[in-house]
């Protein structure tokens, strides 16, 4: 079910929300936590609705959609209601501002908040310079931002980096979490041997590929370098390897394609690995886990290695 309410304020969307959940019999107090996207008005925000949407079966929630419109329009806020099958297990509310309401987000989503309900912050798109000192990620408990969509990801991941604040997270920690599993499997195998360096792969652009650098370094207290290669048609942002050295022989996981990769261990046969990429809504059910702080994600963000070597193979997928 959809309705909606143009030109409106909070209050008659809180009173359209009272009446839905008495006669649709939606029953707000069961969610788990409130959702709040902060996005552009647009192509952006549904896709963001329909990835918190997919999540929501896993972490049935009220989701709050502050779209900002065009902010040269004269001031008004439309809203849309969403419950049901247009909901996935949440209620969705769409919040789109025009003109100076485009930048009042923070006290237009107040009055919506359930009580006692923990509160997540996802810019899917830019997000702001400090997330927690933002009006709405001030209220947060979690703060989800994606550097993977700034024109300069690397960048954006050592602004997260210096600016962080307990309770911040990124998609990009997320995407690595398949690789992460992975290793720590291999090395969970004998003979377990101390790891004296390693080395992560990945295209230039790739924020993940500096987390995953940043996790191992702070996981084995190792030195860990951090190589580029290129990846053609336009699939920057990917990992290409992690290679571990040790006493007995390195440890290598090279991803073939989108969905695969090898393992090669000393002793052992090549094996290949199902390694597929992730999906936003898969990120972003993960990040929804825990509301609590990610202190691995803090020093993985840490520990991320500033120097870089590039070297000339082209990864394929």
């Amino acid at each position: 079910m959809i309705v909606d309410l143009p030109s409106t304020d909070t209050s008659a969307v809180n009173r359209t929300m009272v009446d839905l959940r008495e006669s649709a019999g939606a029953v707000a107090l069961g969610r788990v936590l409130t959702l709040i996207i902060i996005t552009e008005d647009g192509p952006e925000a549904e896709a963001a609705i329909q990835a918190a949407n997919d999540a929501s079966r896993e972490h049935p929630c009220r989701v709050l959609v502050l779209a900002r419109g065009v902010r040269r329009a004269a001031s008004r806020l439309d809203a849309q209601i969403r419950i049901g099958g247009d909901a996935g297990a949440s209620e969705v509310i769409v919040l789109r501002m025009y003109g100076p309401l485009a930048d009042q987000g923070g006290a237009i989503v107040v009055p919506l908040l359930l009580p006692d309900a923990p509160i997540v912050a996802w810019w899917p798109g830019e997000a702001p310079a400090v997330p927690a000192e933002d009006p709405v990620g001030s209220v947060a408990g979690r703060r989800i931002t994606d550097v993977a969509q700034a024109r300069s990801p690397a960048k954006a991941l050592g602004k997260l980096r210096q600016r962080y604040h307990p309770g911040d997270t990124d998609l990009a920690w997320s995407r690595i979490t398949s690789w992460r599993a992975l290793l720590t499997a291999a090395l969970d195998q004998p003979p377990h041997e101390r790891i004296t360096a390693a080395s992560v792969t990945g295209a230039a652009d790739s924020a993940s590929t500096d987390l995953l650098a940043g996790w191992l370094a702070s996981r084995l207290g190792c030195p860990v370098s951090r190589k580029t290669e290129d990846v053609p048609g336009g699939q920057g942002g990917q990992i290409a390897a992690v290679r571990l050295e040790r006493p007995s022989g390195p440890v290598e996981l090279r991803r073939l394609d989108a969905k695969s990769a090898v393992l090669s261990q000393p002793g052992q046969p090549d094996r290949r690995v199902a390694l597929s990429r992730r999906t936003t809504r898969e990120c972003l059910a993960e990040e929804l886990r825990r509301l609590d702080p990610d202190d691995i994600f803090a020093e993985a963000l840490e520990a991320v290695p500033a120097g870089r070597t590039r070297t000339s193979r082209k990864v394929s997928a």
